[in-house]
């Protein structure tokens, strides 16, 4: 939208998840291009020139639009399989068929992703890519174009993995790169599709995939890489006990020393899952500012375990949520995760004073903001910044007796999502896409899917 041209939406709760946690019972947004002018309780002020739209949001509540820190586009060709695997038995079943996937397969399988992400609520989407087969095509640029198609923020963590089965590695030889290859393919990506300016679409992270698949000298170089070029770095990290154990073997330390070792300790870091971590490993975490992508769903359906999040929050660590690939979350939708959040987490050591809802839509909202480094721009409604936002309806049967929309929005069954914006731009309407075809996107991935099966069976 131009920049002197306003939306303005009224007669909405609002949840600013600012730093105060203001909200309003009942209030206006004022849009102004791709920024949010104005906000507060009440009606929109009089006299506001250049309006091009007027917005009744009459039982909705406003929210920042959800921001979705680990996510394997890729993995959304291979849904539902290997259900009832932990995770080091899940990779192996199926990192023969990943090895298969091809540039048709990961552009379809990103529609399918992002999709699935902009339709319930997400504005900023992130996908670690690290599977590259040799002949695949160009992937990143498949996942980057259909992120700007889609009209989402995006995130792409370059992945990378160099450490194949013929090194004791899970992946397939041919599916894994050079230590030389990899860190010169990562450059470019950042070259090409990494965006400074305010406001940016794309940005990219260097993103070796785990200890286990990555080797030391990929780690301690691709934090230098992504340093020398001012971007993040992610990585999984404490996902497993058998990481754990497998840290201690190879290394002699657990994952947290190893990474502090390896230079993957700081403010520009996040990592995803880590469940498994003592107390010295949180205050290393807080001490250094390192951010985590806690994946609730993911970690349940792969038995992995619970994170303290509680602890790390109280410690000070910057804390988001993740789908995680959706061969381990097959909904694929971030809202689940802030009922899952709350609720695994209560089955923890904290009980039912683990988490509240608040602060559940805080890990969903500000707090992948500030994991992404994106918390000055996006995560909360304040004036000045970007107009991401969601417009829930929550006065239906599934939410309308719930008298606080913020406990419905949480506690409750996935709310309908009658507006989201990216930049002050509508990309979902009435719970479906603006800005692409959904039941083109599922024949598309049904497709390359039953193609991925027939290729990997074949082989």
């Amino acid at each position: 939208m131009a920049a002197d041209r306003r939306t303005v939406i009224e007669n909405c709760a609002i949840a600013t998840v600012d730093a105060n946690d203001t909200e309003h019972a009942t209030g206006h947004l004022v849009l102004a291009g791709d920024r949010i002018e104005s906000l507060g309780p009440g009606p929109a002020p009089e006299g506001l020139e250049n309006v091009a739209r007027r917005i009744d949001a009459t039982g909705h509540l406003a929210t920042p639009g959800l921001v979705n820190t680990h996510h394997h586009f890729y993995q959304w060709l291979t849904r539902g399989l290997a259900t009832d695997h932990n995770l080091f038995d899940w990779l192996v079943a199926l990192y023969p068929t990943w090895a298969r996937i091809d540039e048709a397969m990961v552009h379809a399988a990103a529609q399918g992703s992002l999709a699935m992400m902009a339709r319930s609520g997400v504005t900023t989407a992130m996908d670690h890519h690290y599977v590259f087969p040799r002949g695949s095509g160009d992937l990143s640029e498949a996942i980057v174009t259909a992120a700007r198609d889609m009209g989402v923020r995006f995130t792409l963590a370059r992945g990378s993995m160099d450490r194949g089965e013929s090194d004791g590695g899970l992946p397939p030889d041919f599916a894994v790169e050079t230590l030389d290859d990899a860190l010169a393919a990562t450059e470019e990506t950042v070259r090409r599709h990494h965006d400074t300016s305010p406001g940016a679409m794309t940005q990219v992270a260097v993103a070796p995939c785990s200890p286990f698949s990555v080797s030391t000298e990929l780690m301690r170089q691709g934090a230098e890489l992504a340093r020398r070029l001012g971007v993040r770095l992610h990585t999984h990290g404490s996902e497993t006990v058998e990481e754990e154990k497998f840290c201690h073997e190879l290394f002699g330390m657990g994952p947290t020393d190893y990474f502090e070792s390896t230079g993957w300790l700081g403010d520009d870091v996040w990592m995803a899952h880590c469940v498994h971590m003592n107390d010295s490993d949180i205050a290393a975490f807080a001490r250094t500012g390192t951010g985590v992508a806690h994946c609730p769903s993911s970690n349940a359906r792969l038995a992995a375990g619970i994170a303290r999040v509680p602890d790390m929050l109280a410690a000070g660590v910057p804390v988001g949520l993740g789908v995680d690939g959706t061969a381990s979350n097959e909904s694929g939708e971030l809202h689940t995760e802030l009922r899952n959040a709350l609720l695994i987490n209560r089955l923890g050591a904290h009980r039912e004073k683990a988490l509240t809802a608040r602060q559940a839509l805080r890990l969903g909202t500000h707090g992948g903001a500030r994991v992404l480094g994106r918390a000055d721009e996006t995560g909360s409604l304040e004036p000045g910044k970007l107009a991401d936002l969601v417009l829930w309806r929550m006065d239906t049967l599934a939410h309308a007796s719930v008298a606080d929309p913020v406990t419905a929005l949480v506690f409750g069954a996935a709310a309908p999502v009658t507006a989201s914006f990216v930049n002050g731009r509508q990309i979902v309407e009435n719970n479906r896409l603006l800005t692409a075809d959904e039941d083109a996107i599922a024949r598309t991935t049904r497709a390359e899917a039953r193609r991925l099966a027939r290729i990997a069976g074949h082989a």
